[in-house]
């Protein structure tokens, strides 16, 4: 293969990549995996163990990866198009080989459903295979995109969750670990029936000190540590020191 060749190869690579009209999807870093491993690919012989398999058959099973797709109706118009006749198992273990040679994702089992009933009904429609092929591929990365929200907003108000329930555990006089008040800076726990307050320092240093209720702003210096580990540490000694007499 000449350098012209390969150049020409990677530039049509580059543009069906840039082509996607979701910014996202130029950004996402499968895709960019697999645009290389597909560069690398066109120029690695090895591959042509696929021999029923030309370019234009392989493109077309490529955009299906992430979606949905009946496997004889994809059979079926694999068929029509130039190439030896191809069985079922030939796209099933093609498809596989796609995912697993370019590292590509498997369709989410969650979205079948939704991706079954765009194909029948487009395909009721008379819509043409590729165009039903996009058409799901978009809904796909919507529906990604929204349960990936829908992950971050529920992780989002599990972690608020926990913080509440750690500041309520505190302000009831349980033991419990280092908790932050109204999301300040400074961290907060009780061990042994005994109030701790760690406070961050200019030079990265923290500040331990004994304390009545977390209200009380003063309170004894217990130490002043380098890491937060050690400052609690400090905190499991002196939680069973006896106290003082008066």
């Amino acid at each position: 293969m000449h350098d012209d060749e390969r150049l020409q190869i990677v530039k049509r690579l580059l543009f069906d990549h840039l082509s996607n009209p979701s910014q996202r999807h130029s950004r996402d870093a499968w895709a960019i995996h697999s645009l290389a491993s597909e560069i690398i690919e066109k120029f690695d012989h090895r591959t042509s163990v696929w021999r029923k398999w030309n370019e234009e058959r392989e493109t077309l099973l490529k955009s299906a990866t992430h979606c949905w797709i009946p496997l004889e109706d994809m059979r079926e118009y694999l068929n029509g198009m130039p190439g030896p006749e191809l069985t079922r198992m030939d796209v099933a273990q093609r498809l596989r080989a796609f995912h697993e040679e370019r590292w590509e994702r498997y369709p989410d089992e969650s979205l079948k459903p939704g991706c079954l009933a765009i194909f029948e009904r487009e395909k009721a429609k008379g819509t043409e295979l590729p165009a039903i092929i996009g058409a799901i591929a978009e809904w796909v990365e919507a529906e990604e995109e929204r349960l990936r929200n829908e992950r971050e907003a529920e992780n989002r108000r599990r972690i608020e969750a926990e913080r509440i329930a750690l500041e309520q555990r505190l302000r009831s006089g349980a033991d419990c670990k280092w908790t932050p008040l109204n999301k300040s800076a400074e961290l907060y726990c009780r061990k042994n029936g005994r109030t701790f307050r760690l406070s961050p320092r200019d030079d990265k240093m923290w500040d331990l000190h004994r304390v009545k209720t977390p209200e009380d702003m003063k309170g004894a210096l217990v130490g002043t540590y380098r890491a937060r580990g050690d400052a609690t540490k400090a905190v499991t000694t002196t939680a069973w020191q006896p106290e003082p007499r008066c």
